[in-house]
């Protein structure tokens, strides 16, 4: 008979199909996927001059760098999204918003979490429209971030 060990929590592999966006200024459902977790740390190199002559590059972390991320989902009469947008294009002042990607596993369990500061909206776009095709129209949108933290 096989020997059967307890899984670990490092034994868990999560599925990227159960998630929501939280963001407390207002209701954005229907998503159909969240791109751009990820951060990356600038490389900063110096070279040193040794006493026989050779060189010596020293490699050390820099500025980090956060990814933009990108939400898309069916075009639909919510109008949050646009709205956002709208009220950076028209110079409102109170733009930002820190928000939430959640993780769920099959039970609605929240297993991971990354938290964000300062959104906003760079860029919001639809799909083409195409009289030969049925497909939904997609809503999409760039968010710049200020920090990306995983919490989960």
């Amino acid at each position: 008979m096989p020997v059967v060990a307890a899984a670990t929590e490092f034994d868990i592999i999560y599925v990227g199909s159960w998630f929501s966006l939280e963001l407390p200024k207002m209701t954005v459902e229907g998503i159909t996927s969240i791109g751009g977790l990820s951060i990356e740390m600038n490389v900063v190199e110096v070279v040193q001059a040794l006493k026989d002559g050779t060189t010596l590059t020293k490699k050390m972390p820099g500025v980090v760098k956060y990814s933009e991320v990108t939400i898309k989902r069916p075009l639909t009469a919510d109008k949050s999204l646009w709205l956002w947008a709208k009220d950076i294009r028209d110079g409102k002042k109170d733009f930002r918003a820190d928000g939430a990607i959640v993780l769920y596993d099959i039970a609605n369990t929240e297993t991971g979490r990354w938290t964000f500061e300062k959104a906003w909206i760079s860029k919001w776009s639809a799909s083409d429209l195409d009289v030969g095709s049925d497909d939904p129209i997609m809503e999409e949108a760039t968010l710049q971030i200020s920090t990306l933290k995983r919490d989960k």
